[in-house]
């Protein structure tokens, strides 16, 4: 089953002259356990793909489809519950509230949707430990690095029962040990549990780990492809860089 599919999307700002064409018509599926990478010189609309794919904002044609369901049928509230149930989303600024320590900003997701307080908790840490932060847990945003604030947005996105998980440079504030972590537990995720992931990436390296590979270039899609076997393998097609 697909968990998530873009038809023939298209996105576009402005007006006449003013007029930026962001996507055009793109499709993409993604389905139950399967890691989409999609890479793309800056400007190519992979940021844009990630936010219409979690219904942060609307294309201005084509579908969105998401465990078969189309958004755009959706009201404002239907919409959040389901990116609070269904979408993890892990921004390229991480995104996390000053005031939480981590575990609270890992837990919030949870407690906002009736989770009880101390289940949602326990999944926070867990999902903290996973990711070897488990002794930042009680540690705010401006008292750890920007690798560790990294981790923790990728541990809020994937904590509860989430089945779709979007990520924009998940591993662009890690080093390579901790981006090839992320990337592993990512792609363990998909297999083990089911998790779609559709992760936006500039590393071949990392790009690697996923099922198949989408290539934009000016809101366009150039190119797909399946990588060769191993995270140290990925041929990148000419011009695609």
């Amino acid at each position: 089953m697909s968990m998530l599919e873009l038809r023939q999307v298209s996105k576009s700002y402005g007006q006449g002259s003013a007029e930026v064409h962001a996507l055009h018509e793109v499709s993409l599926t993604a389905d139950e356990g399967a890691m989409v990478a999609v890479m793309g010189p800056s400007g190519s609309g992979k940021s844009t793909l990630l936010t219409i794919a979690g219904t942060l904002e609307d294309p201005t044609s084509g579908e969105v489809l998401i465990a078969g369901q189309p958004v755009s049928r959706l009201s404002r509230v239907a919409k959040a519950q389901l990116r609070r149930r269904v979408v993890g989303y892990v921004f390229q600024d991480f995104n996390l509230l000053p005031g939480l320590t981590a575990a609270e900003n890992v837990s919030l997701p949870l407690e906002l949707d009736g989770v009880p307080g101390r289940k949602a908790r326990a999944a926070a840490l867990a999902a903290l430990d996973r990711l070897g932060l488990a002794a930042r847990a009680s540690h705010y945003p401006d008292q750890m690095s920007g690798g560790e604030r990294q981790r923790v947005a990728i541990a809020r996105a994937m904590v509860g029962k989430r089945k779709l998980l979007l990520a924009d440079e998940p591993s662009g504030a890690l080093d390579s040990v901790n981006a090839e972590a992320v990337m592993r537990l990512l792609h363990d995720a998909c297999k083990n549990a089911g998790m779609t992931a559709v992760v936006v990436t500039h590393d071949a390296q990392l790009a690697s780990w996923a099922d198949r590979v989408l290539f934009l270039r000016d809101g366009r899609v150039t190119d797909q492809t399946a990588p060769a076997p191993g995270p140290e393998s990925l041929l990148i097609p000419e011009g695609k860089q």
